[in-house]
Formats: structure tokens, sequence, C-alpha cells
């Protein structure tokens, strides 16, 4: 496996480190905020005025007798914040206020020290006053202290007790004000009542003459009705047996009537048992007899016997008497039907008379009870008056407690309260370590550009080769024993390791813009190659800018240029340095006619022949950004290095660059990450490794001599854009 296969994306977290190591790198301005914020408070609280406090503690209560009011009120002695913000608002208001101007007289002596000694308007006065008001509750009592701020305390002082003082009066003269107001209305609803009393008097009599109201009546709630609720119960009781009886009747009437009037047979059958008749029945019993005697005679003797004539004529009598009696029950039962009928009609029609007499007495009369009832209703208002005017006349005699005492007058202060001038130091030393973190991660979060190793790998997904501290010297004059050397030699191990193929021994060193250390990382990465034996050429082929010559004290009389326009051979292009195994092709002088000379045949001719000649070679070039000679570059090596420095350009302005280098075919095996600050960036120092403190003692204990320091003071490299 790859090691230095880009990892995948990690999750942007911010840990412990992170936030301290932001803090180190943005001291700067933490300090500098700070610093501002805490000298600013400090001036501006030795600036500030000094302000005297004075204070009156008062004790409010609601309104209350001193022993239980006939009314029923019950005193509040509890604490309510509701009520105790209420009063604030009125010891602020423009009517407490005001009568505290008015006494004191502020307009004109406030005038004389505010407004160049012109009267102040009773507004501007009041917004002063409440500016130095400041009202605070007892927690959990009843007590409220003023507080009045002022440049006098004497005046101070005087302001706090006028105020308790006139919030003391107003609250008396409006409990008074309020008793008096209350009887007054009082009393003036009782006449009003008086007089609707009166009218509805008359206009009650009046009623009672124009409708005939009787005595009777008019002594009740209203009209004495016929039908009362108990007689039309027994009304309808007696209704319902006079109506069953009728039905019942008519019912046994209908039924023998359905017999048929000629068939007197079956008549004598049913009616004794329909309507039971003791002639009829003895009657029906002689016949029966007959019968049977003439029965048993006509068997003995013939029908001309004398006995058997007489019991004939008995039979024939008795059947007359029967039919007569039959005749007499029917008859009788008819009646009793039509008197059945004629007692319901006649109890329907003198109910339904008495109804039609009482609705008719009901609304004729209901004007005169409908304005008694209005009567009986304003009488029973006004004794309701009248009794709430009593007892509120024997509650206002009774002895009452102040509604506002004055438990502490206010006293002139001994020494300002204001400016605390230790709270506002510290407070303006917590604000500005605050406001200063706070710019500092500010900052921070709208910095884009590159700051750690996670922000490469995730932002442009590329391994890390190498990461290059500040104050790089060049290792060609430190040496191989150089403090910076290491961090080189890893990128160089970096290097060997993402090669695909041995064969690739062409390298372009390329960056997004301009001073991001391009010349001195390949020129150090080409020194380290060189010091451990292996033969490296730099081609300086920023043509517009070059530096490489300079670095290396070299003349840039002939070089790249000469050799693309055939003006000079290879051989006599390349220089030599004080590294045996390290040559330079110059960039050469820049004619006009150069213009794409990187792209030419010539140059892919030239890169052909180093890779035969050299074991490593290493091109500088342009910012890929700004110029195409640095993509043209990237396309033709085998091999594209990225460098990147630390905080410089904004991340998308690198991820650009590398998908140029993409576009044109270029090999980008990974980045460099260049100027870190170890000191401030504690998370590079292991990655790096610890050869930096290590060489470091190293050249404390052996200094180098005068010469060797003068050199290397002339060598230090600032970057070149």
């Amino acid at each position: 496996m790859d090691p230095l296969k880009s990892q995948p994306p990690q999750e942007n977290r911010l840990h412990f480190l992170d936030y301290w190591r932001i803090i180190r790198i943005r001291k700067t301005v933490i300090i500098a905020v700070f610093l501002l914020v805490v000298i600013t408070a400090t001036l501006v609280t030795f600036i500030l005025p000094e302000s005297f406090v004075s204070t009156s503690r008062i004790k409010v209560e609601r309104d209350k007798s001193d022993i239980e009011e006939l009314s029923g009120k019950v005193g509040y002695n509890q604490y309510d914040p509701y009520y105790i913000q209420t009063e604030f608002e009125v010891i602020q208001s423009e009517l407490i206020l005001g009568m505290v101007a008015d006494k004191l007289d502020l307009n004109t002596e406030w005038g004389k020290k505010y407004n160049e000694g012109q009267k102040l308007r009773t507004q501007e006065t009041l917004t002063i006053l409440r500016q130095r008001i400041n009202l605070r509750p007892v927690r959990n009592t009843m007590l409220i202290d003023i507080q009045v701020y002022g440049e006098n305390p004497a005046e101070a002082a005087k302001l706090a007790n006028s105020i308790a003082d006139s919030y003391k009066q107003f609250r008396l003269n409006q409990g008074k004000a309020l008793s008096v107001g209350g009887l007054d209305s009082l009393q003036v609803k009782l006449l009003e009542q008086d007089e609707k009393i009166r009218k509805a008097k008359e206009e009650l009599t009046y009623l009672r003459t124009n409708l005939n109201i009787s005595d009777l009546d008019a002594a009740g709630t209203g009209p004495q009705m016929q039908m009362e609720a108990e007689q039309y119960r027994k009304y309808e009781q007696t209704r319902f047996e006079r109506e069953v009886n009728y039905k019942s009747r008519k019912e046994e009437y209908e039924s023998v009537i359905a017999l048929g009037t000629n068939n007197t047979k079956a008549l004598r059958e049913v009616l004794p048992r329909v309507q039971p008749d003791p002639t009829l029945s003895e009657l029906m019993n002689f016949l029966n007899v007959a019968d049977q005697k003439a029965q048993s005679m006509t068997n003995d003797v013939g029908p001309k016997n004398p006995e058997l004539t007489r019991i004939n004529g008995q039979r024939d009598l008795l059947n007359e008497k029967i039919d007569l009696a039959v005749a007499g029950i029917l008859k009788a039962m008819e009646t009793r039907v039509v008197v059945a009928k004629a007692g319901l009609d006649s109890l329907v029609e003198s109910v339904e008379r008495a109804r039609l007499l009482d609705a008719k007495k009901l609304t004729e009369s209901r004007p005169y009870f409908d304005k008694k009832k209005d009567l009986l209703y304003l009488e029973d208002l006004r004794q309701l008056l009248k009794r709430k005017m009593t007892v509120e006349d024997i509650d206002q005699a009774l002895p009452r407690s102040a509604q506002v005492i004055i438990i502490e007058t206010a006293k002139p202060g001994m020494k300002p309260v204001r400016p605390n001038k230790p709270l506002n130091i510290i407070l303006g030393v917590v604000i500005g370590l605050v406001v200063g973190v706070g710019l500092a991660f500010f900052i921070e979060y709208l910095d884009t550009s590159v700051k750690t190793i996670d922000d490469v790998e995730r932002t442009l997904q590329s391994p890390v080769l190498g990461v290059i501290p500040q104050n790089v010297g060049l290792l060609i004059e430190e040496g191989a024993e150089s403090p910076h050397a290491e961090a080189y030699r890893v990128l160089r191990t970096n290097l060997m390791f993402a090669r695909k193929d041995d064969k690739l021994n062409t390298a372009a060193v390329v960056s997004a813009g301009a001073g991001e250390g391009k010349s001195t990382t390949v020129l150090n990465l080409a020194t380290v190659f060189a010091q451990s034996g292996q033969r490296v050429v730099i081609v300086d082929s920023d043509l517009r800018r070059p530096t490489l010559h300079k670095l290396l004290r070299c003349t840039n009389n002939l070089g790249l240029t000469n050799y693309l326009l055939k003006q000079n051979t290879l051989e006599e292009v390349i220089q030599r340095t004080n590294l045996p195994t390290l040559d330079l092709l110059a960039s050469g002088k820049l004619p006009s006619s150069s213009l794409g000379i990187l792209s030419s045949s010539q140059m892919k001719a030239l890169i052909s022949d180093l890779k035969q000649r050299y074991d490593f070679v290493f091109f500088d070039s342009p910012p890929i950004m700004g110029v195409s000679d640095a993509s043209i570059l990237a396309s033709a090596v085998d091999m594209t290095i990225q460098v990147i420095q630390y905080r410089r350009y904004p991340q998308p302005m690198n991820v650009r660059a590398k998908q140029l280098v993409e576009k044109v075919g270029g090999n980008l095996i990974g980045i460099v990450l260049n100027n870190i600050n170890m000191s401030q960036d504690e998370s590079y120092y292991y990655y790096s490794g610890y050869y930096h403190d290590y060489y470091a003692k190293n050249e404390d204990s052996e200094p180098l001599d005068a010469k060797a320091a003068d050199d290397k003071s002339q060598t230090e490299i600032k970057q070149k854009y």
C-alpha cells in the first residue's frame, strides 16, 4: 500500500489544541484589542464626573382601615410584585415628578446649571430627573428604596426626600378624593333612583285606572286567573274520566246496534250480558219455563188442548213484554251515550271559555304588572344604594393607617459611587479579553488560507510530502548538517516513495501565487539530492523573474533561452555550482521572441536529454495562476510538486492551481507546506521531527567562526515574491 496515498476527507472539528493554536497565532490582535479596551475603559472611568447617591426608603401599603370594614374589604399585607411594580411607574410618572419639580423649582435651578441660565421646560426637567432616579424593591417586602444620583450629595438627598414626600402626599390626597368622590357618586345615584321610582309609580297608577285592575289583582304580582294550576289539573282529571265513560258507553251501544234492531233473538241473548236488567232477566226466565211446558205438552196432547192454548197465550204475552223491555234498554243506552257526550262537551266548552277569558285578562293587564315589576326592581336597587352609602359613610369615619410611611430619610453621600473605578477596570479587562479572543477567532474564521495539513488533505485531496519551517536558509551554504536539512530530507524521502516508477526523474515545482517559496524549495531539495551523491540539475524556467542564479551566485548571461533558441549548446549553458554533483541551467536573457518558447519541440528535447544525463532534474517555474509557463512544464515533466505557503493564499486559489496541473495532464504527486511558524504552531513540531531542537543545541554548542557567520548572514533567503 502506498504510504503517501491521500487520506479520506476528515471531519472538520476543532480540538482544544486548535483553539490554543489560534490564540497563539493571533496573540498580537488579542493583545492590541485587550490594551485598547482596557485603556479606553480606564480613561473613560477617570474622565467621567463623580456622582453621589442618596437613598430614601418608604413603606407602601394598600388602602385599608385599622379595623375591619363593614363593606367586607380585605386588607392585603403580603408581598405583591405587580402592585410594587405599578407603584414604581407611579413614582416615576409626570404626576409625582412634576410635583417635585414645582416644589424645588427645578426648571429654574437646572436651567441655570444645564441651559446657560435659560429656564428649562417641564418635560426637559423630568427627563433629567428620571435619568437620576433608580427605584429598587426590598425583596419580599413592601419597602421601596428611592435612589437619586447627583454630582452634589446635598442635592441628591434633597431630591430623594422630596420624591418620597410628594408620593406620600399624592397617596393621601388620592385616598381622600376616592372616599369623598365615592360618597358623592352614591348620593347622586340615590337621587336619580328616587326620581325613577316616582315616575314609575305615576305610570303604574295611570295603567291601573285605564286597565280597570281590581284591588285583589293589584295586591298580587299578577291577575287572578279562573284556571289556576290546581283547577286545571282537576279539570283534566274530570275530562279524562268523562271521556272514558263516553267512549265505553258508545262502544257498548254500537256493539248492540251492530246485531240489528230486528234481530230480537240475538238482542235477547246479548243484552243481559252487556246491560244487565232484572225485569228482562225475569221475563226471560218465565219465557223459558213456558217454552218447556209447551214443548212437553205438545208430545202428550193435541194443539187444541185448553191448557196448551193458555200456555201459548202466556208465551206470546211474554215475547211482547220482552220486545218492549229490549226496546226500552236500547233507548236507555242511547240516552246514556247522548248524556255522556253532552257532559264532556259542556266541560270542554266551559274550560275553553275560562282559558280565553284568562288569556284576555292576562294580555290586557300585562303592562300594569310589567311596570309593577320594574318598580319593585327600582325600589330594591334604591335600598341597596342606601345601604352601600350608609356602610361607606361609616367606613370613611373609621381611623386609617398611613398608606405611605417614610422609613428612612435620605442623607448626603459621603463618597462617590459613580464611576466605580475598580469595577470598570475589571470589566474593561474582561471585555477586552473577550472581544480580543472573539475578534481573533472571527479573523481566523474569515481566513480561508491553508493552516494545517488537514486543510491540504481535505481541500486538495493530495498528500503532504513535506513541512518546511520559517526562515530556512540555503542548504548549499549551510551544509548537510544544517538544522533545516532534515525537513528537506523528509521531503526527499517522501518524494522517492511517491514515484510510481524509478524512471520518473524530472519534477517541476509550482505554486498558485507569487512569494510561496518555490525557488528556495527547489534549490534546497536539489541540494539534498546532490548531497546524497546523485547527479542533479536545476533548470530555472521562470523566464520573467529568474532567481536561482542569484541564490547560487552564478551568471545569467547564458541559459535556457539561449539553448532553446539554438544560440548555444547544452554544455555551454550549464553551470557548475559549489556542490560538485549539482548543476544549474539558468534562465538566460528573455528576448522578445521567446513567448511560447517553453512549449517548443526544443524544450521537449531538452527535457529528454537532461533525463539521460542526470539522476534528477528539477524545474523552477513561475506562478501557475499568473502565466501559462508553469502549466506547460507540468504537462512535460514526470512529476509536479505544488508549494503552498502557510497562511498566505485562500484555499480556492490553491485548489484552482491543482486543477490547472491536472487539466494539462500533469502528475501532481504531493504538496509541500512551506514557511510554517514552528514556535506558534506546535502541531507541526512532531510532524517535522525534533531535529530542529537537536540541531539547534549542537549549533549553540559549536558556534560558527566570524567568516562563516558573515557568509551565512549574506545567504539568508528573503522570499522572492
